[in-house]
């Protein structure tokens, strides 16, 4: 049996107030609104299939599989996930961490929403696209 522990102990999630372990604030705070339709995905994956510290230990082959998408997507909405930090990741190990209180997705992130983007954002997402 995998021993797991915490990537980052001092953050493990807790059942946030509402109802749901989905924190509303992804929501209400617009970090869902910033996130790929694959970023969006895995996060949901992960925050199902995660234990009460918010871990998890599916391979990446089983995530793009079950996701529908190449790995080398998965690697994308991974990190997309891992900038903000809304995930931790040391493999094969991941963490759902708590959207902090204090926390404010940045706005050169947000997913392009029929809004025209400057093209700093464009050449932002190019080169994060790339890496």
């Amino acid at each position: 049996m995998i021993q797991k522990h915490p990537i980052f102990p001092h953050r493990v999630r807790k059942v946030p107030k509402q109802f749901s372990w989905v924190d509303h604030r992804l929501v209400r705070d617009h970090w869902i609104d910033r996130l790929s339709h694959r970023a969006a995905a895995l996060y949901l994956f992960l925050v199902t299939v995660a234990d009460a510290q918010g871990l998890s230990y599916y391979s990446d082959s089983m995530l793009a599989k079950r996701l529908g998408m190449e790995e080398a997507a998965l690697d994308q909405a991974r990190n997309e996930l891992r900038r903000p930090g809304l995930i931790a990741w040391k493999k094969p190990i991941y963490q759902v961490l708590p959207i902090e209180e204090h926390e404010v997705p940045p706005e050169t992130e947000r997913r392009p929403t029929g809004r025209p983007l400057s093209i700093g954002q464009i050449l932002k997402q190019i080169a994060e696209d790339a890496s």
